[in-house]
Parts: C-alpha cells; sequence; structure tokens
C-alpha cells in the first residue's frame, strides 16, 4: 500500500502539470488514505514518503485548480467590462 500511496502521489504531481486537475485531486486523496492505511499497519519509510507526496500533489491541483478558475473568471469579467 506504501508504494501505491507513492505511486499515486507523484501521478497526482504529474496531473497538476499536465492540467489534468480533477483525476489528480482524486490520486492524490486515494494515496493519502492508503499511506495513512500503510503507516498504521506497518509503519516505515515509504509510507511516510507516500503521505507526503500524496499532500503535495493534492496541494498542487487545488491550487492550480482555484488559480485556473481565477484567471477563467478574471477573463469573463474582463471581456464582460469591454462589451
Amino acid at each position: 500500500m506504501a508504494v501505491a500511496a507513492l505511486v499515486l502521489g507523484i501521478v497526482a504531481i504529474i496531473f497538476s502539470f499536465i492540467g489534468l486537475f480533477i483525476p489528480g485531486l482524486i490520486a492524490g486523496i486515494v494515496g493519502i488514505v492508503l499511506a495513512v492505511v500503510a503507516k498504521k499497519k506497518a509503519p516505515s519509510g515509504m509510507a511516510t514518503a507516500g503521505l507526503v507526496v500524496s499532500i503535495i500533489g493534492t496541494v498542487f491541483c487545488a491550487l492550480i485548480f482555484i488559480a485556473c478558475g481565477a484567471c477563467i473568471g478574471g477573463t469573463a469579467g474582463l471581456i464582460d467590462a469591454l462589451s
């Protein structure tokens, strides 16, 4: 489970950079859940790394999603003001 959490965290980070925010958020959240379960079963460095990377991936996806929404909203407001 720790390896899966680490892989899902890496996938979430990659998805945040390519623009696939929703699948990235889902992968990051699932990675967090798997890392927590793995840490409870058998605490290891791999589980901790999976947890950290999944949190970073989830935060990146959320921040970029919010920034894109703000840009779209700002552009729509600008176009509306110019019309």
